[in-house]
């Protein structure tokens, strides 16, 4: 059998994780921990629309279940959380799993859990990650312009009929 050997991958931003002393994260088997954008990707800018939207709509979601919960009767649970503070538990349950499967859209699987290492999910996690990420978000030009100044500049098409500057 003959074999192709591959190039090494152009155009991916691996950005790995420290904590709060400087230390970097690393797995069971002694290797950095790190998510990594593929910046040729076209699909990375729909990708983070789409993960804000849906966490957005996750909050939404979150706010109307709140909302049914509080207007429902209340009763003394059995333990010492009463039927609606288990309703809610269990909304916030799923607002996390929602939150988590948005976020790895853009993350790439399991991003957000190697983002949380070890943590559990909580209410401003997107906020944090936001926030970690925001520096790089530059480099990931996750604008249509970008996407074709990036093809332009890749193949000379200064003035084509298949992509034009306006």
């Amino acid at each position: 059998m003959e074999y192709i050997k591959l190039k090494n991958q152009k155009d991916i931003l691996k950005l790995g994780f420290q904590d709060e002393n400087g230390n970097i994260i690393k797995d069971e088997k002694n290797r950095e921990v790190y998510i990594q954008f593929d910046l040729g990707d076209i699909d990375l800018p729909l990708k983070y629309n789409k993960c804000v939207n849906l966490i957005e709509q996750s909050r939404n979601n979150l706010k109307t279940q709140m909302i049914i919960i509080n207007k429902k009767e209340n009763h003394k649970g059995k333990q010492l959380l009463s039927s609606n503070e288990v309703l809610k538990v269990k909304a916030f349950k799923q607002f996390y799993k929602d939150m988590e499967n948005a976020m790895d859209l853009f993350l790439g699987e399991g991003g957000t859990k190697k983002f949380l290492n070890g943590r559990n999910p909580y209410f401003e996690m997107w906020d944090d990650i936001s926030e970690a990420i925001e520096p790089y978000m530059d480099k990931m030009k996750l604008t249509v312009d970008d996407m074709e100044k990036r093809i332009k500049e890749k193949y000379k098409m200064v003035d084509s009929d298949v992509i034009t500057n306006e």
